[in-house]
């Protein structure tokens, strides 16, 4: 898996360097509906939340092996080991993040409401960030929409 490069993030807050807008699904969905946000390959950590915007589970792929579709998704993940503060500074949550299946910490405040998403890079030496995400997002559109050659 290899370690994290730090570099100039190492002090940072987690709330510095988090996606602020990640995509989530309603507390109440499916493992059908997980599968299905976790077939684009951008998408590691299904975000679970309840109408209040507090997290209530976390789903990665391995969550969801043997489960039906139909079975709801919030018994088939976890918030434990996936949660973070955005006070907490990168450091500190390095162990947390390398131990972390999808590369990804949800991040919360003090009353469990989901406030970003933590995204490691796939090189190690950085983090995803809302530019980046939605530039990505604009390509995938550009790229349904474009007619075939």
């Amino acid at each position: 898996m290899g370690t994290v490069d730090l570099g100039a993030y190492a002090d940072r807050t987690v709330g510095q360097v988090m996606v602020r807008s990640p995509k989530v699904l309603a507390a109440d969905a499916t493992v059908g509906a997980a599968r299905e946000a976790l077939r684009d390959d951008h998408v590691h950590l299904v975000l679970l939340v309840d109408p209040d915007g507090r997290l209530v589970g976390t789903v990665v792929r391995d969550d969801l092996s043997g489960v039906t579709d139909a079975a709801p998704a919030i018994g088939a993940g976890t918030l434990r080991g996936r949660v973070v503060r955005p006070t907490s500074t990168v450091r500190e949550v390095l162990p947390l993040l390398e131990g972390a299946v999808a590369r990804r910490l949800a991040v919360v405040d003090g009353q469990g409401v989901l406030v970003g998403l933590l995204c490691l890079k796939r090189s190690r030496r950085g983090f995803c960030d809302d530019a980046g995400v939605a530039a990505r997002a604009a390509e995938r559109a550009e790229t349904r929409l474009s007619p075939a050659r």
